[in-house]
């Protein structure tokens, strides 16, 4: 049946939601790679390395360096973190643990940014692929209504051009799936990461008292 054909055969072969089904899967992809850019780009410098240089900086008591040292990496969630709490230094604990918090708030957000583009094809995916599929048999059945011919050859053909959406659904879905549980795991990583950034920080300010 697929003999000698294209692939722009084949997508013209299941109909217009295959084309959908492929937006969805450039889109996946794309905000998957993204993502894994923006993970890698905010992971550097390590935190392990971060608050090496923090902790330095604070021995000095050169706040103003550390400050200037954070801004250098203003990419980086741990760095972004650590300056949200050196501009109250010198102020009481509560309000720098809370501009550390907001901070890691306002990261976590970041780092969700676009995530459920991801999640929304992974769940819908299949849904869009079965509608594809209902519509093409439904097609099938009018055009065999439409000449009266009612080969079997005819009706298989029908269906197995409409399962093509069923298919594509699947193998949109499926990555998309994998995707999204890869990045909330990521995320996940970085948000103890963040915590971590805090909880030394505060200690090291906390012991300075």
């Amino acid at each position: 049946m697929f003999e000698n054909k294209t692939l722009f055969d084949i997508f013209r072969m299941g109909g217009w939601v295959m084309y959908v089904l492929l937006a969805c899967s450039v889109m996946s992809l794309g905000v998957f790679i993204g993502k894994e850019f923006e993970f890698w780009k905010k992971s550097k410098p390590s935190r392990i390395t971060v608050m090496k240089n923090i902790r330095g900086f604070l021995e000095k008591k050169d706040i103003d360096s550390a400050i200037k040292y954070c801004m250098t990496f203003s990419y980086s969630s741990f760095c972004t973190i650590v300056a949200a709490g050196l501009k109250f230094y010198g102020k009481n604990m509560r309000e720098i643990e809370d501009a550390v918090n907001r901070e890691i708030t306002v990261e976590i957000t970041k780092l969700e940014k676009g995530t459920i583009i991801v999640g929304t094809i992974a769940n819908v995916a299949v849904y869009i692929g079965l509608f594809g599929t209902v519509l093409g048999i439904v097609n099938a059945f009018h055009s065999i209504a439409s000449t009266g011919t009612t080969g079997l050859n005819i009706v298989i053909g029908g269906v197995a051009e409409a399962l093509l959406n069923t298919a594509m659904g699947l193998g949109v879905a499926i990555p998309a799936v994998v995707f999204f549980n890869w990045i909330m795991k990521q995320i996940k990583t970085f948000t103890h990461e963040m915590d971590s950034t805090a909880s030394e920080l505060l200690a090291i300010l906390q012991s300075e008292k």
